[in-house]
Formats: C-alpha cells, sequence, structure tokens
C-alpha cells in the first residue's frame, strides 16, 4: 500500500488540500467496487460519466477522489483536479502496485487480427525455454496453473496492473498481453514497460470508434512510439517486431525509437521462411532468422498462422530462446480456443468455428479452408450490431466470392435489429452477382448453423465465423448462452442420430 501523498506525486497533481498521509487501500473506477480506504477516480466512458457517481463513491467509504472538472463536495474529501482522468488513473494503478511492469519481461501484441493466437504461440516458446510466462487476452488471463476467464482483450489499467502484480508474486518472470486500439487510445497501457511490442497487421476494424481509418492506424502506431519512452529498470533495448508484408509497415515502424525486428513472407525479412508445406494436419517450414535456420512443425493451419508463428519466433529469438526449444514451443500448441478450431465427431465432412469477424479475418479463414476441404465451403457468419457498419458489404463480398454457399446470420445484434444488419451483408452478395442459390438469410444463428450441417456432403466443410470463443449472444433486451462450438456438436449428434435411425429402417 501506498500514502494518498506519494499517489497524488506520481499522477503529477497539483497541490491538493486535507490530509495526504493517510493509507490507500484500492484504486476504482466504478463506484460499486469502492470500499473504505479507497481512491476513486471518475472516469467519462461511453454511456456512463464517472464524474456522476462521485458522491456514491465517497458514501461507500472514497477516502479521495480524482476529477478532470469542478465538483461541489464536501471539505474533508480531497479532490484531485487533473487535466486527463484515464492518464491519471494508469499512473496512479502503476504506483499504487509498485510498478510490476518493471519487474518482468513484458511482450505487447497489436494488430487487427492475429494477436490471440500469437501471444499463445509466444508463451509456448518462452516456457519451452523454462521461462515461466503469463497470460493477458482475449479469451482468458493465465497465471501459472490459474486460469481466469477474460472479460475484454485489454482490461482496464488498474486491473492490467493488479494482474501483473500478482503474476510477480507468483514467480513469473515473462508476460504476454494483447494489446488492443481502445486500450491504446483510452490510455489503459499507458505507464506500462513493454519490453517487446509485435505488430501483426492492420486492416478495416473498429470505425465505430476510430471513425477513420487513419485514426485506426496511427493508434496502432502510437503504440510503438511509445516504446522505451520512458526509463526501465530492465536492462537491454527494447524491440518493435513488424511485419514487413504489411502495407502500412512505413506507417508503424516510422519514428520507432526501439530497435526493430522484421518478419515476412514475400518482403525481405529478418525472420522469413523456406520450403513451406501447408496441410490438413498443419503447417511445415524452414524457418531463416539471425540465430540460425531451423525447422518448424505446427499443428496451426493456414498461411496467416504462419504469420503468427514468425511474429513468436521473434520474440524467441530476442528473448534469447534456443532454436530447438523455439521448435518444440510452436509444436507444442495444439489449437487455440476459436481459432480454426475443428468440431468432430467422426463425421465425413469439416466443422471449423473461428473468430473471424473483420473483412481480412474472413478472408483469411476461408483461404486458409480451401488448403483442406476439398468439397464445398459453407460459411455462416453475421456481423455485429453497434460497430462499425462499413466492414458489413464487404464481408459480404468476400464470403460470396470465396465460398460455395452463405448463410448469412446474427453476431451479437446489440442494440439494432439483425435484418438490418443481415441486409446490409446481402449487399454484399448482391454485388458479386449471388442469386438465391448461392446464399440465404437465416437470422437465428442455431437456425443457420443447423442449415449448414445438414447441407454438408462428404468432403465438404462448414465454417462458422465470428464469434469463435464466445459463450453468449447479445441482443437489444437480453443476452442469452451460445457457443458455436456447442451448438454444432449438438447438431452433429442430432444428424448422426438421424441417419442412424434412417439405416435401421432401411
Amino acid at each position: 500500500m501506498h500514502t494518498l501523498k506519494e499517489i497524488v506525486s506520481a499522477i503529477d497533481a497539483g497541490p491538493v488540500p486535507g490530509d495526504l498521509d493517510v493509507m490507500v487501500h484500492g484504486i476504482a473506477y466504478d463506484s460499486r467496487e469502492v470500499k473504505d480506504g479507497y481512491l476513486f477516480v471518475a472516469i467519462k466512458g461511453e454511456k456512463l460519466d464517472g464524474h456522476d457517481f462521485v458522491r456514491d463513491a465517497v458514501s461507500r467509504g472514497a477516502l479521495a477522489v480524482v476529477v478532470q472538472h469542478d465538483l461541489d463536495m464536501p471539505p474533508e474529501v480531497p479532490v484531485i483536479r487533473v487535466d486527463d482522468t484515464r492518464k491519471a488513473l494508469a499512473l496512479a494503478s502503476r504506483a499504487f502496485y509498485g510498478d510490476p511492469s518493471g519487474r518482468v519481461r513484458l511482450i505487447g501484441v497489436t494488430g487487427t487480427n492475429g494477436k490471440t493466437t500469437t501471444t499463445y504461440l509466444v508463451k509456448a516458446i518462452l516456457e519451452a525455454g523454462g521461462r515461466p510466462t503469463g497470460l493477458i487476452g482475449t479469451i482468458q488471463n493465465i497465471i501459472g496453473d490459474k486460469v481466469e476467464k477474460a472479460t475484454r482483450t485489454t482490461p482496464e489499467s488498474p486491473d492490467i496492473q493488479e494482474l501483473l502484480c500478482r503474476m510477480v508474486d507468483a514467480g513469473i518472470g515473462h508476460v504476454v498481453m494483447e494489446v488492443s486500439s481502445h486500450a491504446i487510445a483510452l490510455k489503459r497501457v499507458l505507464g506500462l514497460d513493454f519490453d517487446i511490442g509485435v505488430f501483426t497487421n492492420i486492416t478495416q476494424d473498429h470505425l465505430d470508434f476510430h471513425k477513420t481509418f487513419e485514426s485506426y492506424l496511427d493508434t496502432k502506431a502510437a503504440f510503438f512510439r511509445s516504446l522505451g519512452e520512458r526509463p526501465s529498470p530492465k536492462p537491454g533495448p527494447k524491440f518493435a517486431v513488424i511485419n514487413v508484408d504489411d502495407p502500412h509497415k512505413d506507417s508503424i515502424s516510422r519514428d520507432v525509437s526501439a530497435s526493430i525486428m522484421t518478419y515476412g513472407l514475400v518482403n525481405k525479412a529478418d525472420v522469413t521462411i523456406e520450403n513451406l508445406e501447408l496441410n490438413a494436419g498443419g503447417t511445415r517450414f524452414d524457418a531463416v532468422t539471425p540465430s540460425g535456420r531451423f525447422a518448424v512443425s505446427t499443428r496451426l493451419r493456414g498461411r496467416f498462422n504462419v504469420y503468427n508463428s514468425l511474429a513468436a519466433i521473434a520474440c524467441g529469438i530476442i528473448m534469447g530462446v534456443p532454436p530447438e526449444e523455439i521448435s518444440r514451443g510452436l509444436n507444442s500448441v495444439a489449437g487455440v480456443p476459436g481459432r480454426l478450431e475443428s468440431v468432430d465427431l467422426g463425421q465425413d465432412f469439416a466443422v471449423i468455428v473461428d473468430y473471424a469477424h473483420t473483412p481480412d479475418g474472413l478472408e483469411n479463414v476461408l483461404r486458409a479452408a480451401s488448403e483442406f476441404i476439398n468439397g464445398r465451403k459453407i460459411v455462416v457468419f453475421g456481423c455485429g450490431g453497434d460497430r462499425d457498419r462499413t466492414k458489413r458489404p464487404i464481408m459480404g463480398r468476400i464470403a460470396a466470392r470465396l465460398a460455395d454457399y452463405v448463410i448469412i446470420t446474427s453476431d451479437n445484434p446489440r442494440s439494432e435489429s439483425p435484418g438490418a444488419i443481415a441486409a446490409e451483408i446481402e449487399r454484399g452478395d448482391i454485388d458479386e452477382g449471388k442469386g438465391p442459390s448461392r446464399y440465404t438469410v437465416i437470422l437465428d444463428r442455431r437456425e443457420a448453423i443447423a442449415r449448414a450441417i445438414e447441407m454438408a456432403s462428404a468432403g465438404d466443410g462448414v465454417i462458422i465465423a465470428g464469434k469463435g470463443h464466445e459463450n453468449y449472444q447479445i441482443f437489444r433486451d437480453r443476452t442469452i448462452e451460445f457457443d458455436d462450438r456447442v451448438v454444432a456438436r449438438e447438431l452433429l449428434e442430432e444428424r448422426a442420430a438421424r441417419e442412424e435411425r434412417a439405416a435401421r429402417t432401411v
């Protein structure tokens, strides 16, 4: 614990009246989480403003509040006025938890697609090299043997600092985490001492939040410009690991003061490959790296997973993991939940569940499926409501072009009409000249998956895209349990039972 005086000093606030020698017992940005002795930081969000809940926080025991505009408060409660409460929250949390990122080797992975898989691969490589590694990500947070369900790609700054602190206490010396564009823009990762930043790629996404692609790109680039911007207690240079095959690589690497290690399949790179073999069982290639040339075999499928593997290899090399242990780590990853995940009950056609929810992600998955599906590709997907609408017809066109049959359905419609979202996706199919014989709209997601599974014949592939590991579906007035993998399994069992009954009656 630290005194309020120490916290105030850490956020570089001006003079604060009142007793600052009291101990701070916690930091909260949600008034409902406040306990006696907590510091409450008022954050203005998209829907709610924490400044409206300051009095509630005080009534629950807040010993002081951080605000960014004047409020009428009791004189006995210290009011800390700052220009930016999000920045103050990040810096106060870092101080409260003792700057844990300065005591671990921290790797941040950012990009439109590939973040989750890359973090799993980096973790596997480091642990193959004898380095216990924590993980913070979209699906789960991992601290040693303890696995905790994640609530968002990158948590709020106090939650990150608390996770890192627990990792330090558990003796974990390396941490890999996903870094979303929201987290960068909203200062959730501000003040973290990253040793490596990884850029996977950037394509259209999150324009509901960033408004323009240029703003989205600059937000990602800002993460790399920040590498090494503050003094670090850890030895050695900071690194930016950059995909040189991405068309926006120059924007990402511009004005980066960290050392740069590149990877790619097409353009000249520090980490690249030769002798690539893609098949239904996985991938093989020879990695060509600054540490030498070595064979890699991974159970992950698809060309895009080669990029993820190269990014992870680069991290392993920077961290000093020997090539044979890098190879062993990559081979140990059987798969990542909701990423090209097979649902296999012995049927004679493939069923694949993937999180692909962007144009690039959907295209990657459909192209990867072509590498191991010889028959028809039947894709089931939708788009989330209250999110970037411009990508909907683009994804419709991609599906129409790369799949043999498209079933447009609901994803997480949220406050929007599922039918209106589907109509915007359908526009893309129509633009591609596809008629009713090539696509349909079934808004009920279970019925849509059922139709795809009923249509499938031997050698075909059903690709269920958009939700991946998610186990819920969000509507305007309710959230229901829904897991594509569970539903697909149930429907496969029902189909198998029907076929068995039919066979007995012949």
